[in-house]
């Protein structure tokens, strides 16, 4: 397929309906079911090979990701500041789809799920105990560091890797109008410049589709696996009733219904809402939080941890303790760096799709911009206040991460404030909401890519999203009853590594692109200054 340049589409796609593509929605499920199946009956051969690849690529490709991740942060920037910025995601005259909070509550709801308010609490005392480099544990300097880290695995490079993923995608989509939502549709121009051949193209697109669809089963999947644990612990903690098994699967059939309910009804109807009543309540919640709590200490460590980032930042994103290895790089940095690449396609594919009409700079900068400022926020309450528990006494919040896990911790600090009963409510509304959106996202991105002939305005067939959305619980369920999550997580990351040249792909393919539909625009004149009557020339 190719593109006839901006504002133009494809004669061969006009008029054509959208429709199921076979070619990638069978063998998605088929490669879905495949990996729940080798869970439940080879889980030790599962997590033996899991463990291996793992250990392997952090060991052996560490420094490829750290130096993927800071190059990521630097191209956004670019785009952002650069020559290209100004360029309209859509044609002269149409205005954003979606008004700004919707489209902030969108982005910020799907991109960081669950993840966050289970580990805004505890991640940071976990830095306490193992804290960076060769800082002595549970030491003022472990709190300061350990607050401060937090937010570096949470802030700039992740949001930077989903703006990078995302501006290609609202570019084919808008600028280009071509019809797939797909990131091998967005690498196709790099493809095309090194003269590959029509059928090797076709070949290396399907992997492409394939490998973003494994990794984007396996995070959502696993985002499922871990928010239905700390659902269950507020919801038994709420009810005073015993966590079990069956209690997760009732929360999770609950969730079910949620998230396939807002999947069916679409973006407008579903996600949307569902993301600005998380965002409203992630507010309430955290001022909350601020005011009750040790207010002077959080603003106090907040000021501090940002100073810290600012001076340190270079330092931390190439860090990988190649002498002592002690452990904290591979264990956190380079988790969280491959957990983010493997997000970024499927952020990027949701992103771009709700992004029409705004420019390059707004949507880079809204992406790195309101996501960090979102995820800092958590942390730097949400964790400031778990800190100040721990060194004033008034709870043991590391004792219990060792005896009794995240989750449950959790909840046990929620319950140090002020209302905790009401508090308890707020937070589990929260978690169901936040993994819905997340999941409905992935649902939704799923559901594109296995669908041909969709304009950039148009939506997947609604019993599409919806399988999508069914085969997600269920994989869910699988993890829960085999307790494979471990497993996932590994998984997860291994797909890291081959979506990397993904990532590169897309970011050549978008250079030339600007450079081909818009460089005669936006060339740079070169001023001199003439000697003898000190006038400027060209």
């Amino acid at each position: 397929m190719t593109s006839e340049g901006p504002g133009k589409q494809n004669s061969v796609d006009k008029g054509i309906s959208p429709s199921i593509d076979t070619h990638i929605f069978i063998p998605a499920i088929l490669i879905s079911c495949a990996a729940i199946t080798f869970l439940l009956f080879d889980r030790e051969n599962a997590a033996r090979l899991s463990s291996v690849m793992i250990d392997y690529i952090t060991a052996d490709w560490g420094w490829l990701f750290v130096l993927a991740g800071f190059s990521g942060f630097i191209f956004a920037l670019w785009l952002g500041f650069g020559r290209y910025g100004h360029v309209k995601l859509g044609q002269e005259g149409e205005k954003p789809e979606f008004s700004g909070i919707s489209w902030v509550a969108m982005m910020f709801s799907a991109g960081i799920g669950i993840g966050l308010v289970n580990w805004a609490f505890v991640e940071p005392i976990y830095y306490m105990a193992t804290p960076p480099l060769g800082i002595e544990p549970h030491t003022a300097a472990s709190a300061e560091w350990g607050h401060m880290y937090a937010q570096f695995h949470w802030s700039f490079v992740p949001w930077a890797l989903y703006a990078l993923a995302s501006v290609p995608i609202a570019y084919i989509l808008y600028v280009k109008q071509i019809p797939y939502m797909r990131m091998s549709t967005a690498c196709e121009k790099a493809l095309t410049v090194k003269n590959v051949k029509p059928a090797a193209r076709n070949f290396i697109s399907k992997i492409i589709d394939t490998l973003v669809i494994l990794g984007m089963v396996g995070g959502a999947s696993t985002s499922l696996g871990l928010g239905v644990p700390l659902v269950s612990a507020f919801t038994t903690n709420l009810f005073n009733i015993p966590s079990s098994f069956l209690t997760e699967m009732a929360v999770l059939a609950f969730w079910t219904l949620i998230f396939g309910f807002s999947v069916y009804k679409g973006l407008n109807k579903g996600i949307q809402i569902l993301s600005d009543v998380n965002i409203g309540l992630s507010v309430v919640i955290l001022l909350f939080v601020l005011i009750t709590g040790p207010t002077v200490f959080i603003l106090s460590m907040s000021a501090n941890s940002l100073g810290l980032m600012l001076s340190n930042f270079p330092r931390m994103s190439f860090w990988l303790d190649p002498i002592k290895h002690g452990g904290f790089p591979n264990t956190w940095t380079l988790f969280y760096w491959a957990w983010w690449i493997t997000y970024a396609p499927t952020m990027g594919l949701f992103f771009g799709r709700i992004s029409k009409g705004r420019t390059i700079r707004e949507l880079v900068f809204g992406v790195i911009g309101w996501g960090s400022l979102g995820c800092i926020s958590f942390i730097t309450i949400c964790g400031g206040y778990a800190i100040d528990l721990e060194v004033s006494g008034a709870l043991n919040v590391s004792e219990r991460l060792i005896s009794q896990g995240g989750p449950a911790t959790v909840v046990d600090i929620v319950n140090t404030l002020p209302f905790n009963g009401l508090i308890s409510v707020l937070f589990t509304l929260l978690c169901f909401v936040f993994l819905a959106t997340t999941v409905d996202s992935a649902a939704y991105v799923l559901a594109s890519i296995s669908t041909k002939n969709l304009k950039g305005t148009e939506q997947p067939a609604a019993y599409n999203r919806l399988t999508w959305a069914l085969v997600l619980a269920f994989i869910a369920v699988g993890l829960l009853y085999v307790e494979g999550l471990t497993i996932v997580q590994s998984s997860t990351i291994v797909t890291a590594l081959p979506l990397l040249p993904i990532l590169f792909l897309v970011s050549y393919s978008l250079k030339l692109s600007l450079k081909e539909d818009f460089g005669h625009q936006v060339k740079p004149e070169i001023l001199t200054l003439d000697k003898d009557n000190n006038e400027e020339t060209e």
